[in-house]
């Protein structure tokens, strides 16, 4: 059935927003019901009984807002949640502060009381628009009916306008409730007076990188999650290739370039790898491309990138010059930035690779002086080789992780490719790896769908195990089990005495295994080497959900490190 033959007795406030959603492509949202949000529930489903969209049933608000995010992030569409108001409102908050750390365009959709009632403290209200203000592109309040349509056309061209990011609206009950005469507003048909469209004016600039690029003897790539957004993973390889560039990127830069390549250094800053962060200290010329220039990749500012000229481009002006002056700003797409650049590079002849071999052989020597170990020679397990293990029996699958030590040993050892790869990076959520999984494979039903978590970091979203169950998710669970708050107990061993103040997660600890099978969900409990060998591809192959509980070396740390303060050139561990 087109959506224009689905007849409804009745148009409402409700009806304007389902149908808007769907005009704007929305196959799913995540949320979870209640009061203020009953009348568009109501809608919801009619509108799912036809097959025009899925709602994805959390069993908290949070994971809605995080499985919303990773959607988006794994899609490049924007994500939709939907929450009731008062307390549904408010426990989107953290997922919301998510998105907007990482720049990820998701639409938040929450419930309010009766607008007759705003403003009298009645039961559930809450100023989720007020709460939220510092942490969205933008927010509505609903407060006429026949705006709702228009409004949604709006949330979603601001959504993914410039810098990504969420948007807010709110409708009271009685909007939802509300007959009208609809007229739909189709997509992309708005027009905001603060968001003008205005052609990028860079010319001179491009060429005065390039001419910067031609000189340099020592030049590196630095690339952050505004190329992942630009869809820039073509162009950046090309012009990597073309000038034979080393690439170091963000921890939400992984993957925009093939990480086998002899020119990806992996991750730079804090746990970034040693050649990255000598590369990114010895560096002449430094060519950020969609990075932020933030305080876990520098280090001691002052000291990052000491030597280097600098080069940036970014969609966001506040960006350029905001941490470092760049010799060469540029505000833009980095997709169509690079193209530009590229075809002036081209256009001024050869290559000299001559010029930077010296670099390149440097670089090459670091790498071998300076490897990433997989401990292998200890009794129990160490989470080093539990992950690269995995990650060489799935080379094409998409993984999302919680946070702490995992994920760093994650960025660290696992090799993927663009958009195949989600954390929650600004922000640093605990909690984001399981539900941000179920938003992936909600989004890709016929990919693998691996999350790496940590047993603190698993605890705060467990309940989302009941949404992977009631789907049928084929999502696989590694829990890197050390007993302890890992990061956390890290850096209390290195700067606070080792006093492990309230860091240790064994007392309390709930049996991951049944709890996975008291949900249905098989589960795996591994303590050696000879069970993981046995084990993992049993875990992998598993047509089903997994959870693998497995208990490793409960002191390791994750090295190397830049510790805070520090320059990226002064790494514990090596």
């Amino acid at each position: 059935m087109a959506t224009s033959d689905f007849v409804k007795r009745e148009t409402t406030g409700a009806f304007a927003l389902i149908d808007s959603l769907v005009r704007h492509g929305v196959k799913h949202v995540f949320g979870y019901p209640g009061g203020a949000i009953l009348p568009v529930y109501d809608e919801l489903y009619a509108w799912e009984k036809e097959g025009f969209i899925e709602h994805i049933l959390v069993r908290h608000e949070q994971g809605a807002a995080h499985a919303s995010d990773a959607y988006s992030r794994s899609t490049g569409k924007v994500g939709v949640c939907l929450a009731t108001s008062g307390p549904g409102a408010t426990n989107l908050v953290t997922g919301i502060a998510t998105a907007h750390m990482d720049s990820i365009p998701i639409l938040v959709i929450t419930g309010q009381v009766g607008r007759s009632f705003i403003g009298t403290d009645a039961f559930q209200e809450i100023d989720i628009f007020g709460i939220t203000l510092p942490i969205v592109k933008h927010s509505y309040v609903v407060r006429k009916t026949e705006d709702m349509s228009r409004i949604v056309a709006a949330a979603f061209f601001i959504c993914k306008y410039k810098r990504p990011g969420p948007v807010l609206i709110d409708i009271p009950k009685d909007v939802g409730l509300e007959q009208f005469e609809y007229t739909p507003v189709e997509p992309g048909n708005v027009n905001l007076l603060g968001c003008p469209v205005i052609k990028n004016e860079y010319k001179n600039r491009i060429e005065q990188a390039a001419n910067l690029i031609l000189q340099s003897n020592q030049p590196l790539l630095y690339v952050g999650g505004g190329a992942i957004t630009s869809n820039a993973h073509e162009e950046i390889s090309q012009l990597s290739q073309y000038l034979q560039l080393p690439v170091a990127t963000t921890l939400m830069g992984k993957g925009i370039i093939s990480e086998t390549s002899i020119l990806s250094l992996g991750m730079l800053g804090m746990h970034g790898t040693v050649y990255a962060n000598y590369a990114v200290s010895e560096c002449d010329l430094l060519i950020a491309l969609g990075a932020r220039f933030d305080d876990r990749v520098t280090g001691k500012l002052d000291e990052f990138a000491c030597h280097a000229q600098i080069i940036h481009v970014d969609i966001d002006p506040a960006e350029v010059g905001k941490n470092r002056v760049p010799q060469v700003g540029i505000v833009g797409e980095v997709k169509e930035v690079v193209q530009e650049l590229l075809k002036v590079l081209r256009s001024l002849g050869k290559p000299a690779y001559d010029q930077t071999a010296p670099w390149r052989k440097r670089l090459s020597r670091w790498r071998s002086e300076y490897p990433l170990l997989v401990p292998r020679n200890t009794k129990n397990l160490s989470p080093q080789e539990v992950i690269s293990e995995i990650n060489l029996r799935c080379l094409d699958a998409y993984w999302t992780t919680d946070v702490g030590q995992h994920q760093m040993w994650a960025a660290q050892f696992i090799k993927t490719s663009q958009k195949k790869w989600i954390t929650s990076a600004g922000l640093g959520t605990m909690g984001y790896g399981l539900p941000a999984a179920i938003g992936t494979q909600i989004a890709h039903p016929n990919s693998q769908v691996i999350c790496i978590s940590g047993d603190a970091s698993f605890q705060m979203n467990m309940q989302e195990l009941g949404t992977v169950a009631q789907y049928g998710l084929p999502i696989k669970i590694v829990i890197i089990n050390n007993k302890w708050q890992g990061m956390v107990r890290q850096w209390q061993q290195a700067f606070y005495g080792e006093r492990y103040s309230h860091s240790n997660m064994e007392k309390g600890a709930p049996n991951f295994i049944r709890l996975g099978e008291s949900f249905g969900i098989r589960g795996i409990l591994i303590k050696t080497r000879e069970e993981l060998e046995k084990s993992v591809n049993d875990f992998i192959e598993y047509d089903g959900p997994v959870i693998m509980d497995v208990h490793v070396t409960p002191d390791t740390n994750c090295y190397p490190m830049v510790a805070p303060g520090k320059s990226n050139s002064q790494m514990l561990g090596i």
